[in-house]
């Protein structure tokens, strides 16, 4: 048991699914998984594990921001032995040929400031995705015939930003997507040694302001699971 966890000792997996959305771990849980358990409740971030194929996962709500993922990142490895951390979330379509309901699979992560800079101080460190998964998660999506893009994100410290010039930026240099999470996931699973990924649905497009309808998303967003799933067990 950590501060933000109450699971006890063993019943964390070392595969862990992290949605920021506490509820779409339920979701997710309870479609994909066998003999799913909540683990934990803490905050009302909902933890569950169960088995995919007979293989032991977690899925585990991380919250929203770099603030909020470190803390359950950090307590999920230091703690618990996660081995595996997956990222499956929404994320906001920044190139013109990424459409609605695409999904990414985040090769890097920059971001301008996440809750490790100061480890680095002068360092402008480049977060990347374990070469392995990222492999396998493209073969899964391929596998699928799921229209996917495979290349770097921008983390955002901010929701409701309001900086034109930054996004114009971005997407002069070939970002894909936009999100606020997997820089300080994959930052943190160098440190320690472990794997890391993130799987993304394009929910959302800064450009030409598409959005995905709430009722459609659960469906959309189940593919994504899928192929995170298929991934970490390749």
């Amino acid at each position: 048991m950590t501060v933000h966890i109450g699971a006890a000792p063993g019943q964390i997996a070392e595969t862990v699914l992290m949605p920021g959305d506490p509820y779409r771990a339920k979701w997710a849980a309870e479609t994909f998984l066998e003999n799913a358990e909540l683990v934990n409740e803490v905050r009302g971030m909902l933890g569950f594990t169960g088995t995919w194929k007979g293989n032991r996962v977690t899925i585990q709500g991380s919250g929203m921001g770099m603030p909020s993922l470190s803390i359950y990142a950090n307590e999920l490895i230091t703690t618990y032995g996660a081995q595996t951390l997956i990222r499956i979330g929404s994320c906001g379509g920044m190139q013109p040929y990424v459409g609605i309901r695409d999904v990414i699979i985040a090769m890097t992560s920059t971001t301008i400031t996440s809750p490790s800079s100061g480890f680095f101080k002068e360092i402008n460190y480049a977060p990347c995705a374990d070469y392995g998964l990222l492999a396998a998660a493209v073969n899964a999506a391929q596998a699928k015939g799921t229209r996917t893009h495979v290349g770097g994100i921008y983390s955002s410290d901010v929701f409701y930003a309001e900086r034109a010039d930054l996004d114009e930026q971005m997407v002069r240099h070939g970002i894909l997507a936009v999100e606020m999470e997997a820089a300080e996931l994959y930052t943190l699973a160098a440190r320690h040694g472990r794997r890391a990924l993130a799987v993304l649905t394009v929910s959302d497009h800064l450009q030409t302001g598409e959005a995905l309808p709430s009722e459609d998303r659960e469906k959309t967003f189940g593919v994504m699971v899928e192929i995170a799933l298929e991934a970490a067990f390749a």
